[in-house]
This record gives C-alpha cells, structure tokens and sequence, in this order.
C-alpha cells in the first residue's frame, strides 16, 4: 500500500507539472495581453504611458519576459508561488487570488455537498430496485424520467423551477442568499438561507440522478448474472440477502470510479447554476473573473482544481482496495 501511494504521488507531481506548463502556455497565446489592456483602460485623459510602470506590471506577474528563458522563468516562479501558498493577486479587484477563492468556496461546497449526498441516497437504491425488476413497470418509468432529467441543460431546468416556484406559486425566493429586506441573525438567517439554497439543489440532484442511476443500474445487471449470485441462490439464501450482500459491494466496484470526479465539482462550484440563481459562490466568481480577463485568478484558480482532480484521483484507486479484496495496491 505504502509503495503504490508513493508511486502514485509521484506520477501526480508529474501530471501536476504538466497541467502548470499547459495553462502557462495557454495564457501567453492570449490574442490580446490584458494587463497592457487595463493598464492602457486605467490611463486618465491625455496621460501618457509609463513602459516602465508597464514592465513592471508584467514582470509581477512574470509575463514581462516573451523570450524562452523568460517564459520558463516565469512558469517556474509562478509555480513556486503556487506551491508555497501564494495563488496571486487578483486584476479586477486587488485581493489574494487564494482568500477570493477560499472565502467564495463555502457556499459552493454546502450546495455541491447535500445534492450529491441527495444524490447517493436516491440514485443508487433506485438503479439496484430497478435493475431487480428488470423491464418492470418503475423500470420503464424511471428511465424515461432519468432520461428527459439528463436531456435538460441546467440553466433551462433552473429557469422552469423559477417560474413555476418562486414567480407562480412565490413559495421560494429569487436570487441572493438572504431576504435583503430583512434583518436576521442567528438561527432564522441560517434558516432564510436554507431556504433560498432549495431550489439550487434541487436542481443539481435531479440533473445528477439519472446518470449515477443508470450506471448503476447497468453494473448491477451485469452483477446479477454473474456465477456466485446464482450460486447464493441455489443455496437458499434470501433475495434480500443475496441483493445487499453480494450485489450491492459488487456493484460499487465501477462506482468508485465515478468518485474521482467529486472532490473537484464539490470545491469547484457550478457556474451556470450559480449564475441563474445569481448565488455568490466561487462558481459564479471564477465566471466573472474568466469574463474579465482576470489572468492572475484564472491560474491559480484552475490550478488549484488540478490539484484537487488529481487527489481525487488518488483517493479513488485507494477506494478500490476497499470495496475490491481481489485488488492488490502494493503489485
């Protein structure tokens, strides 16, 4: 275990740097330089430009220097920065990239956090119960509901609840995470902001459910005609038994691979929701930063995403070894 965690880590360190190299390169092939842009923007009327204020601006941000060994150089130290803790400093409003990201996350984390919770709880009973009874009647019923749920894009979905739900029926706000017309604190703000949280969610879980279900389903079938399940049978056991037994850890063999994805989606955020619900999470900020040529947080933004996808992924071989006695970690 301890010699596969460790190749593991290294093979990431690599990828990791490999990530840096592409995203670096990405932004120098910028059709326009944003930082001469706004510099160029913030100039009074009839002031003339500094280059060497300018070329100060961009060595800050290590893209002073077009030539080879500037690039590398300033990849490098861009890097260590990263890697030491500072992410940058923002373009648009002058903040630490690493406090916008970290002080915008929390929202975003409790949203991603419940509907996948909600997701779990739903999608996997119901793949297994439908996959039980093969071409039934809530067979047949839930993969036509599964279906038109994944055929919805999500700010279209999210439209018709707001619609239906906060401008028809006005059972839920619109819009923000607190009533601004009240004054609350304590328990009843924590309540307002539950409150104005439900739609998002139910919107992220029902979007989600139908492929989690699916792939559930499928992995079940294909555990149910397996050898052993018929044996299980034969030997008289129970078909509740022989299903949350032998069934069930088998069939989260495949799932866990469906994990690797998670730990990035609950810290990265959902844009178009955030921005349909016009929800301050980080989401919606590396929206707006992107919109704005925020270059600074646009780096160490999607590096720090990197770096959770590559964690995850790690994790999720890990998992194997739980859920798979057959897998041999330390080979």
């Amino acid at each position: 275990m301890f010699k596969y965690v460790v190749k593991r880590l290294l093979l990431a360190l690599f990828i990791l740097l490999a990530v840096s190299i592409i995203l670096y390169i990405l932004i120098r092939l910028m059709p326009m330089n944003i930082i001469e842009q706004r510099y160029y923007s913030s100039l009074q009327q009839g002031q003339a430009a500094d280059p060497e204020k300018l070329q100060a601006i961009l060595d800050s941000y290590n893209l002073g220097d077009n030539s080879f060994g500037g690039i590398v150089g300033g990849w490098w130290k861009w890097l260590c920065a990263f890697f030491s803790g500072d992410f940058g400093t923002c373009l648009t409003n002058g903040r630490k990239v690493g406090d916008v990201i970290f002080e915008n996350m929390g929202v975003s984390f409790a949203i991603a956090l419940i509907s996948l919770a909600l997701e779990l709880v739903i999608a996997i009973p119901l793949g297994i119960k439908c996959a039980c009874n093969q071409y039934g009647k809530l067979d047949y019923t839930v993969t036509v509901l599964t279906m038109i749920g994944i055929s919805f894009p999500s700010f279209f979905f999210a439209s018709i609840l707001i619609k239906i739900f906060a401008v028809d029926l006005g059972w839920f706000p619109i819009g923000s995470l607190n009533t601004p017309t009240a004054n609350l604190q304590g328990f009843s703000k924590f309540l307002d902001t539950s409150w104005h949280l439900v739609l998002p969610i139910l919107v992220l879980t029902i979007l989600s459910i139908g492929s989690m279900m699916r792939y559930t389903r499928t992995n079940t079938l294909e555990v149910l005609n397996a050898d052993y399940i018929r044996t299980a049978r034969a030997k008289g056991l129970s078909e509740r038994k022989v299903v949350y037994k032998h069934v069930f850890r088998n069939t989260l063999i495949p799932l866990v691979t469906t994990l690797a994805g998670i730990l990035p989606s609950l810290f990265g955020g959902s844009m178009i929701v955030e921005q349909v619900f016009a929800i301050q999470g980080i989401g919606s900020v590396a929206y707006t930063m992107t919109m704005n040529g925020d270059v600074p947080f646009i780096m160490g933004y999607d590096m720090f995403i990197a770096v959770l996808t590559i964690i995850g992924i790690l994790l999720t071989d890990i998992m194997y070894a739980v859920v798979d006695p057959r897998v041999k970690l330390g080979k």
